[in-house]
């Protein structure tokens, strides 16, 4: 059975029943149908602290086309500490749809480790995206029409550094001419789009502790500059207050469940490569309110989505992982170690010695740079081999981490409980979470340590105007803020065909974006995008909808 088939052959319970688990009535839930519900934030914010709550960060290697399945680890993780008996939830992204009708084609687990309904998770969910979209384009066209109807901020329509946002893979709005038609439109200018969880109103919404700090976050953005080169905020244009209003009822979590039922917020949903890639603060600390273990992850792998949790949103939030979980599959080592997609599933030894390397720098960065409790989780496939397996598990076991194979996937909760076991052990051990930098650094010596750090390059580099924009902004009181690292998923380089773990590289800085309303400076580096484009044959030519039944969501 595919993904889709699986999820819609579930028996699901009442939202109001997951609730009820939980501790939650009836009456703190704003039922989006039978299934999903959004829970009352005051409600939330008089719950009090579990003293013994643990959260458990899910990561993963650098992603391949192989695969690794680091949502499919996080669900089925989650099921199985409550198959051992724990009290478990998950907290995850939700879904854009650009990737779901891009490359992923979904993103909500995979087989018998799913959260459901699988559909709606995918396709639009409760609308938070659409609400975060309308906030941004909201203050867009503030801007704009500050601009036409006489300027009195003094903005100079060349340095408006505001775009407006669409939840779709378009590369032809990256670089639009707007405005354009006559003196009724306004002034034409330069502009583009991003994709909506790009936006810092994204980044904002899951850096937020509550709906009054994320009113005072989203004054602080800004959104351009004046002749005279200093900035322009969105509080100067009275925007904050219709902006919260548009996101206040999306600012609520969303409840969904597992395939076993297991309860999980599902909210906000930053990208990794080109944002800071994890779940709002207020699902994480809500549920670590409701649960006494709570299953997270960051996107992409530990060198992209891990290290923007810690330096990112642990920096700010006071959240601390008691232990974490690396995702790899076999098959996906060896694509790092150089083997062809078409005989991944061949025995390859040679290749699976050679990408080893990628698994040993994520376990190095994260026992010894971030300094966190480690299992090694390894994704089952009936083509994994004996000689493979024995060759992996020899490896990792000397660099002092315990290895797990799983068959959730396959097997749900059960399939994981070895790993559950694991978790619990480790999260009783000391925790003494590290940054990879500190909040006195210089930028330029932020990027640096996460470049050398963390991607094992050997310099950073950057052109006089992205150096004088850095000066500028430690000038401005922004030096303070952690660094956001925009670039490539697939490598710890720059260049995304560059497997395996890749030393002695060149990091280049080409763009600086300053996030104020966020608290922290994008460092956009080599060819990454913020306005992705749609492959070749995107998901969406195998996505339809025949005899009442959504087909081909994987």
């Amino acid at each position: 059975m595919s993904d889709i088939e699986i999820a819609q052959a579930a028996t699901m319970k009442p939202v109001t029943e997951i609730g009820a688990s939980l501790g939650i009535d009836a009456d703190n839930l704003e039922a989006y149908g039978k299934y999903k519900a959004k829970v009352n934030l005051k409600y939330l914010t008089t719950l009090p602290k579990r003293d013994n709550s643990k959260l458990i960060l899910v990561t993963a290697i650098s992603p391949t086309p192989a695969g690794e399945g680091k949502t499919t680890t996080t669900v089925g993780l989650g099921d199985a500490l409550r198959h051992i008996g724990k009290n478990a939830m998950i907290a995850l992204r939700e879904p854009s749809l650009g990737p779901v009708f891009g490359m992923k084609g979904g993103a909500a687990g995979g087989g018998y480790a799913q959260v459901v309904p699988m559909e709606d998770i995918n396709l639009h969910f409760t609308g938070d995206f659409n609400a975060i979209a309308l906030a941004n384009n909201l203050l867009a066209a503030l801007i704009d029409n500050h601009i036409h109807h006489g300027n009195e901020l003094a903005i100079d329509i060349r340095r408006v550094t505001w775009k407006r946002v669409v939840d779709m893979n378009d590369r032809a709005l990256r670089e639009i001419i707007q405005s354009i038609g006559g003196v009724g439109n306004g002034y034409p200018r330069s502009d583009g789009f991003d994709i909506v969880v790009a936006s810092e109103i994204m980044a904002i919404f899951c850096l937020a502790t509550s709906i009054e700090d994320l009113k005072e976050k989203i004054g602080k953005i800004v959104v351009g500059y004046k002749r005279d080169k200093t900035p322009v905020l969105a509080s100067e244009l009275n925007a904050q207050g219709a902006m919260t209003v548009i996101l206040k009822d999306a600012f609520q979590p969303n409840l969904v469940q597992t395939l076993e039922n297991t309860p999980a917020f599902i909210h906000g949903g930053p990208f990794a490569n080109i944002a800071h890639g994890c779940n709002s603060v207020v699902a994480t600390t809500s549920a670590m309110k409701l649960a006494d273990y709570v299953v997270t992850e960051a996107g992409f792998g530990a060198d992209l989505g891990a290290e923007k949790f810690i330096d990112i949103k642990c920096r700010k939030s006071g959240l601390r992982p008691s232990a974490c979980v690396l995702v790899a599959t076999i098959r996906a080592i060896k694509y790092h170690g150089g083997a062809d997609l078409k005989t991944i599933t061949e025995e390859n030894l040679p290749a699976l010695e050679a990408g080893l390397v990628n698994l040993e720098r994520h376990i190095n960065n994260i026992t010894k740079v971030y300094n966190l409790p480690l299992v090694v989780s390894i994704n089952n496939f009936t083509s994994d081999t004996k000689a493979e397996v024995d060759l992996l598990r020899s490896r990792v076991e000397k660099l002092g981490v315990k290895i797990v194979l799983a068959t959730h996937w396959a097997d749900g909760g059960k399939g994981a409980a070895d790993l559950a076991h694991a978790i619990v052990e480790l999260c009783e051990q000391p925790q003494s979470m590290t940054f990879v930098y500190e909040d006195s650094d210089s930028l330029w010596e932020k990027i640096n340590k996460v470049a050398t750090k963390i991607y094992g390059a050997k310099e950073v580099t950057a052109d006089a105007k992205v150096r004088l924009k850095l000066k500028e902004l430690e000038a401005s009181g922004y030096g303070h803020f952690p660094i956001c690292v925009a670039k490539t998923q697939y490598s710890f380089s720059t260049d995304a065909a560059l497997r395996g773990a890749p030393s002695g590289h060149s990091i280049n800085v080409r763009e600086v974006k300053l996030s104020a309303g966020a608290e922290f400076i994008v460092m956009i580096c080599g060819e990454i995008m913020t306005m992705p484009g749609l492959p070749k044959v995107p998901s969406a030519e195998r996505i339809d909808y025949i005899d009442g039944k959504v087909v081909g969501l994987f």
